[in-house]
Order: C-alpha cells, then sequence, then structure tokens
C-alpha cells in the first residue's frame, strides 16, 4: 500500500536524488501541488533533471533553471518562456515513439489520480504516463478529489503507487479558444471533406474548434485522438458523435488526454463513453489504419512548395513538437477513405510583417518529410500532394498561397529548380 502523507510533510530530498530525471503529467493532468512543491524545494535537493510535456502554469518558469535542467518534446503552453531564454532542451521524437524513449529514464514519476472504489485512475492525461508508472523507481500521485475518474489504460492498483498526498482542488482549464474568420474559412475547406461515418483526429485551438463547429450536419462521426476539447462533447450531446460506424472501438471516444473546461471533466468522469489509452495505442500506425475513414488534421508552421513540414521552430525558438502529426498522417494515408490533412493560415503577422506561411525553403527542421504529406490547406484553398511529382506539387502549393506571395514564391520553384 502506498505511503501517505501531507502536502505539508512533503520533503522531495527524501525522494528525489541529485541527478534524478523527474517527470509528470502535463497540461490539466500536472499535480500543481507536488510540482510547486518540487520548485520550492530544487536548491536543498541539489541539480536534477525535470521532463515537462504541455505547461499550463508557472511551473516552466526560467527562474527555475538555476537548479533544474529542463527538457521536453515540445514548446508549447508556458514551455516556451524556457524556449525564449535557451533553457529548454528539446526531445525530437514521434509521439508514438516517447513510451520507448522515457521509460528507463525516469527516476521519479509525479502524477495526479483520481481514486475509485476499485483502485486509481490517471484521470486527466493516460497517453505516456501509463508505461512511466511501471518503469519509475518512485512513484509520487496527487490524489486529487475533484479530477474526473477515466477509464481505459491508465487504471492503477493501490501498489502501483509509493507515495501518496491528498487534496481536492480544482482541475486547471484551458481557456477556450477563438476561431477568426481565417480560422473558419480553412475549417469550411477541411469540413467539406469529411464524410459521415468518419473518425476525427485533431488538435486544439481555433482551427480544431471552427471545423468541429462545421460538422453539426454530419451523423454517426468517430473520435481517436491524441487530446479533446469541450467541442467533442458539444458534437457527442447532438448526436453527431455516435462512434457508431468506427471499425475499432465502436461505441467509444479515444483520447489519450483532455484538455478543456470543467464541462468536459464533468462529461468525462465515470462516463464508459470516453476511455483514455496510452500513446503506444492512440499513435499506433497499425491501430490507425485500421480504422475507416481516419480523418487526421494537424496544424504546422510552414509548409514548403514540396510539402515538407516546419512544426517545431519560428525564428530558431522551439515553440512546437515533431509531437503526433507523422503518426496520424501515416496512418491516415493507410486507413482505407482515410484523409492526412495539415490546416493552417497562409500567412502570419500583419501589415508589413505580413510572411508566407508557404515556402520555398523552411526556416527550420523538416518536422514531417514530403513523403508523408498529403493535403494541405489554407484559406485560399487545398492542394491534394497524393500521388503527385514534385513540379506538380509546386503548382498546387503556390495556388493555396496568399495571393500577394505567389509571385516570388513561382520565382523561387525556378531558382530550385523546381518548375516546370
Amino acid at each position: 500500500m502506498p505511503r501517505e502523507i501531507t502536502l505539508d510533510a512533503l520533503d522531495f530530498t527524501e525522494f528525489v536524488r541529485p541527478g534524478d530525471l523527474v517527470a509528470w503529467g502535463q497540461a490539466a493532468a500536472e499535480p500543481l501541488p507536488l510540482t510547486a512543491a518540487l520548485m520550492t524545494q530544487r536548491h536543498r535537493i541539489g541539480g536534477f533533471r525535470a521532463f515537462l510535456g504541455i505547461t499550463l502554469t508557472g511551473t516552466a518558469d526560467p527562474a527555475h533553471a538555476d537548479a533544474v535542467a529542463f527538457s521536453s518534446y515540445c514548446g508549447t503552453g508556458e514551455n516556451r518562456r524556457l524556449a525564449a531564454a535557451g533553457l529548454l532542451d528539446p526531445l525530437p521524437c514521434h509521439y508514438s515513439d516517447m513510451a520507448a524513449r522515457l521509460p528507463g529514464a525516469v527516476d521519479v514519476l509525479l502524477v495526479q489520480v483520481a481514486e475509485g472504489p476499485n483502485g486509481f485512475s490517471l484521470s486527466l492525461a493516460h497517453e505516456y504516463l501509463v508505461p512511466l508508472v511501471a518503469a519509475a523507481r518512485l512513484v509520487i500521485a496527487e490524489v486529487n478529489g475533484r479530477a474526473p475518474w477515466t477509464g481505459g489504460d491508465g487504471v492503477l492498483p493501490a501498489d502501483a503507487i509509493d507515495v501518496m498526498v491528498r487534496t481536492a482542488r480544482p482541475v486547471v482549464e484551458l481557456p477556450a479558444a477563438d476561431a477568426g474568420p481565417v480560422d473558419r474559412a480553412i475549417a469550411r475547406r477541411v469540413a467539406a471533406l469529411i464524410e459521415d461515418g468518419s473518425t476525427l483526429q485533431m488538435g486544439l485551438g481555433g482551427v480544431p474548434k471552427a471545423i468541429l463547429g462545421d460538422l453539426a450536419d454530419r451523423r454517426d462521426l468517430g473520435i481517436h485522438s491524441g487530446v479533446i476539447g469541450d467541442e467533442v462533447v458539444d458534437l457527442i450531446e447532438r448526436g453527431v458523435v455516435t462512434n457508431a460506424r468506427k471499425t475499432v472501438d465502436r461505441g467509444v471516444s479515444v483520447a489519450g488526454m483532455l484538455m478543456g473546461s470543467r464541462r468536459l471533466y464533468q462529461f468525462a468522469d465515470r462516463n464508459p463513453a470516453v476511455s483514455l489509452r496510452a500513446t503506444a495505442y492512440t499513435h499506433d500506425t497499425g491501430v490507425l489504419e485500421s480504422i475507416d475513414r481516419f480523418v487526421a488534421i494537424n496544424s504546422a508552421i510552414e509548409v514548403d512548395l514540396t510539402g515538407q513540414i516546419n512544426a517545431e521552430t519560428v525564428r530558431g525558438v522551439h515553440v512546437g513538437a515533431v509531437g503526433g502529426a507523422v503518426d496520424f498522417l501515416r496512418g491516415a494515408h493507410r486507413s482505407r477513405g482515410g484523409l492526412p490533412i495539415i490546416a493552417l493560415p497562409a500567412t502570419a503577422g500583419g501589415g508589413d510583417r505580413t510572411v508566407s506561411r508557404i515556402v520555398g525553403h523552411l526556416s527550420g527542421p523538416v518536422s514531417t518529410a514530403r513523403s508523408d504529406a498529403g493535403i494541405i490547406v489554407t484559406e485560399h484553398g487545398l492542394a491534394d500532394l497524393r500521388g503527385l511529382t514534385l513540379s506538380q506539387r509546386v503548382k498546387r502549393m503556390i495556388d493555396v498561397a496568399a495571393p500577394p506571395f505567389r509571385e516570388g514564391l513561382e520565382r523561387e520553384a525556378r531558382e530550385l529548380g523546381l518548375a516546370r
């Protein structure tokens, strides 16, 4: 049985050794009382390492780097402050590989759990935490009396936890994203591609919100995604998402984690129609390709004329991730009737600082190879690159760029020897 202590009595020098790697749940799944205490006690512990997922709180404060070496698979959320200060060491990997890359390295795992009659649930995020529970030297759990109980891969027996601290605090909520006119224009083009009975994967933000809002007239949609937010609840309650035609996990919305408001968390609490699963399952290409009409909708920072995608850096600063895009795109490519979609605005910035996000040369790394690209959608149109040669791709990509940049892109294409 786990050892139970109070938060005031939690002394991390007893559990974390100098040089240890400490990891915890990301986004709303972060066990905030534990991570706050860990950062407060960092000097007493001595130098240690921390692996971050998406951070929505002050844990990723550059001031904490005086005793903590931070690494992460992403520069998302508050991680951007660390990245901008040069204090974040990125781990470039496909999300499907997280389970294989991390377990052997993590010494201490901090989790937020919900207690049930037969054990504990990893609550808001099961994903890459599932293998870490078994592999870490020590598991310290915040048992939050207000966290939702979610079924799936992250239901733990009591003996999986070494130390527990009880709390009853509100779960962190993600502010609703605003969908602007450009987001809605992109969403209309993407929504027009989605048929009844499709199974959707998408992230969070203005474009996904707008896409889901345009699907109210569809029937029997399914969900299999890395993350789901409030908009999925809207579609379930309207009878649009039923998961009735899914060829895998029929009748159940599957995700790795929840990110949204209290409404989403209350909906998922003890709801058998929502199952949170490990990353090894949600991002597995074999699983994804077996889902008919699997529609993967992801974003990018920029896309070049041949379909190469940068989803990681802006002006040399790590703000995104390799993430799960390649996993989902490959699954959608192989799915019967699947759609591998990258949706992004054609430009960034504004006024005299407006730049094209359709480019001749990427300004950052190739997060997704052009061989994995599928359908690129902007507010100006869609470029279906599947089966096209490089010169054919160039024409399609220029057509979805913002009009003021098309002449320059044509010139770049000629200079690169891509135009025919």
